[in-house]
């Protein structure tokens, strides 16, 4: 690193703090007041923050500006244009206006949108999101002044992730504050969701990559037999960094912190070749904006070193999957965090009011929070390995459990368990103070001390859905206990009523215990709750009644924004599994049958050949082996010509909903008919035939 981290920190980005030292102090003052209250900057204050923010810019090298934003591919989107404007004498004039900040229109028609645009109806508007700073990209192409910005359509429906985002933060922002208010306090002005996403990822070694169509065309292995050793002997996990990988965090780190993303932690994951990095929390929206940039930084830095990012959920069967875990919590502008219990929770009339809206909210949404964690790779991961199983369930842990379970028998004083403390039995060692209580690793819904960790989100997607979702619940919720602790006439008494009323209500989406276990399955549904297992069955939660009225209640999605994005849920399930299914045929009838021939044809050449030289020989190995292979290599034919007409079928199916539902049930198990065998023929066919490189090549050669 060639600067000091405090002088690096931020240095690519057009803060606040930079703001203050360029704009006028009028201007500055109007900005600030916009981003924390709202509203509308004028046309000349526009210009004065576009000029600064060009010169800026420039300074840095930037060439270009681009309005940065979210579309519902799930990557970011980017159209760089020139701060050159029409020579005058020859001599080239730079030129960035207040309405080129403000606004962009790129083409509409050509990101998915559920049908809310047509292609003969191309016109979208990106318009500037004041509240997430600006910043600079060091790219290949140039340096480049990046704006964020939210994306809608001519007709305002929204073609975005940001632009549901933020309405979501409005509306938990207005019924936290209802809330507050009763409690008495009027300090807050502003109640905003904090967010800090772990990213879990996967490096492999360029070269390697490229030998595998699989991962080229899909982000993992379609086929491939488990390495001799995996991650069972946990000697991966927080184990010393190797050097290669090593080198890609120091330069990641300082991309990263140039870009103001406040990454903290780094360390290798439990698989093979699987590392994270964490940040500090930040406003939801900014912490939305940084895991994107995340994501594609690694990827961009991974390439310096040689090696691939891999960000898909499931890269490798058999070992732990990549997820994101989205630390969730709600904090005033005064700094109280209200999911902070404090030392006597029991006593806490607004922490157990606002755990009572969150359980509330959890077990009447479970199947909207499920949705917003449903990408095609999370349907490798869910449910094992250190990843949470689909159904929804909220862990407290032991002392917040026995707080509610007093609550619920109406038990007159609730005590708090005592925390403990831990003594090693080591001298030099200090005793402990004891947290609360223990983690739990199978929660998909976790209570952490301060905050929820939500750990379902997948590894690649955008966690925007995610805290959509959060917000939108949790306000309904709050907005239900505001209009009825409003009217009361004792605040306290009814605040208490309504706490034992929905804590007695919801309780049945407190799950402490281990969420992998059959155990666990049978007891959900004995509790009614759900269990959606496949992104297919996920979608439709979108589309409900009930959830038409939660998003239309606070402005969040019309419904045709929601029928929208469920119809693209069921598209990108199709692409991606018809993309997979076609580099399966492709990888089976170009490398594996091919190597699986050229081997038994060598095999029975070779048998031939010592059986004419030396009669008398022992040949049992050579065809037994033959014989092994041959019928792995009928097998893998087979499977390969039932998937074929399979996905022809398929295809011929009009409706998405129905088609996603076919691919999920018929081309899905056919696909894993065909692996079977292949990977079967990878452990029997000499290495030096192989066509691609193995696990044991991709995971423990970085």
């Amino acid at each position: 690193m060639k600067e000091n981290l405090t002088d690096l920190f931020g240095s690519n980005v057009f803060s606040v703090s930079v703001m203050r030292e360029r704009l006028p102090k009028k201007v500055f003052a109007e900005i600030v007041d916009v981003m924390e209250h709202g509203g509308n900057i004028s046309m000349a204050t526009a210009d004065i923050v576009a000029n600064a923010m060009k010169d800026w810019a420039v300074e840095k090298g930037a060439t270009h500006y681009t309005h940065w934003f979210q579309p519902l591919t799930g990557v970011t989107a980017e159209k760089h244009d020139s701060f050159l404007t029409a020579p005058q004498d020859s001599k080239a004039l730079l030129q960035f206006t207040g309405k080129q900040l403000i606004m962009g229109e790129p083409d509409a028609s050509s990101f998915p949108s559920g049908g809310l645009r047509s292609t003969h109806y191309a016109r979208g508007y990106t318009a500037w999101d004041m509240t997430s700073p600006a910043f600079v990209k060091e790219m290949s192409c140039g340096t480049i002044l990046c704006i964020p910005t939210i994306f809608v359509s001519y007709n305002g429906e929204a073609l975005d992730k940001k632009t549901p985002l933020l309405r979501s933060m409005e509306a938990i922002n207005t019924q936290a504050l209802r809330i507050l208010r009763l409690f008495g306090n009027t300090q807050a002005q502003k109640v905003i969701p904090q967010v800090g996403a772990e990213q879990e990822y996967f490096l492999v070694d360029r070269e390697k990559y490229m030998k595998r169509r699989d991962l080229i065309y899909t982000g993992r292995t379609l086929f491939g037999a488990p390495a001799p050793k995996g991650q069972e002997m946990d000697d991966q996990y927080f184990g010393v960094i190797r050097p290669r990988v090593g080198a890609f965090m120091a330069d990641l780190n300082e991309e990263l912190w140039k870009l103001g993303i406040p990454a903290t932690t780094q360390h290798n994951e439990a698989a093979l070749a699987q590392h994270e990095p964490a940040p500090i929390y930040t406003t939801c929206n900014l912490a939305v904006d940084h895991n994107q940039l995340t994501m594609e930084t690694m990827k961009r830095v991974a390439t310096r070193h040689g090696l691939v990012c891999l960000l898909h959920e499931k890269p490798f069967v058999g070992v732990n999957g990549s997820g994101k875990h989205n630390n969730w919590s709600i904090c005033t502008d005064t700094g109280e965090n209200l999911l902070d219990p404090g030392d006597t929770p029991n006593e806490n009339l607004q922490f157990l009011l606002v755990l009572a809206c969150i359980m509330k909210a959890v077990d009447e949404h479970a199947d909207l929070l499920r949705c917003s964690a449903a990408c095609v790779g999370n349907e490798h991961r869910l449910g094992a390995q250190e990843a949470p199983p689909a159904i929804i369930s909220i862990f407290l842990g032991d002392q917040l459990d026995d707080v509610v379970e007093q609550i619920v028998a109406n038990v007159e004083s609730v005590k708090l368990l005592a925390r403990g403390t831990l003594d090693s039995g080591v001298s030099t060692v200090p005793v402990l103070n004891k947290d609360g209580t223990d983690r739990n690793r199978t929660s998909p819904f976790a209570f952490t001390g301060n905050k929820f960790e939500f750990r379902m989100v997948g590894s690649s997607d955008s966690i925007a859905e995610a805290n959509v979702a959060l917000n939108a619940i949790v306000a309904e919720a709050f907005c239900q206990a505001a209009d009825l602790l409003e009217k009361a006439e004792d605040f306290n008494s009814a605040c208490s009523k309504l706490i034992h009323s929905w804590m007695s209500q919801h309780q049945r989406i407190i799950f402490n215990d281990d969420g992998y276990s059959d155990e666990w399955v049978a007891e959900a549904v004995r509790r009614g709750l759900p269990n959606l297992r496949s992104m297919v069955d996920a979608v439709p939660a979108l589309t409900t009644e009930k959830a038409e009225k939660l998003f239309t209640k606070f402005g969040i999605y019309t419904k045709s924004e929601l029928e929208a994005r469920a119809e693209i849920l069921y598209e990108t399930y199709v692409k991606v599994i018809k993309i997979e299914a076609n580099t399966m045929i492709h990888m089976a009838a170009k490398h594996f049958i091919p190597t699986a021939i050229a081997y038994t044809t060598q095999l029975a050449q070779s048998i031939s050949s010592v059986a004419g030289a030396c009669p008398t020989a022992d040949l049992s190995v050579q065809k037994g082996l033959l014989e092994k292979v041959s019928v792995h290599l009928a097998d893998a034919s087979a499977a390969l010509e039932q998937l074929k007409p399979l996905m022809a079928r398929v295809d011929a199916i009009e409706d998405i909903k129905e088609m996603a539902h076919a691919y999920h049930d018929a081309v899905v198990p056919a696909m894993t008919a065909l692996r079977i065998p292949v990977d079967e023929l990878e452990l029997l066919v000499d290495k030096d035939l192989w066509p691609v490189p193995t696990y044991g090549d991709l995971m423990f050669e970085v």
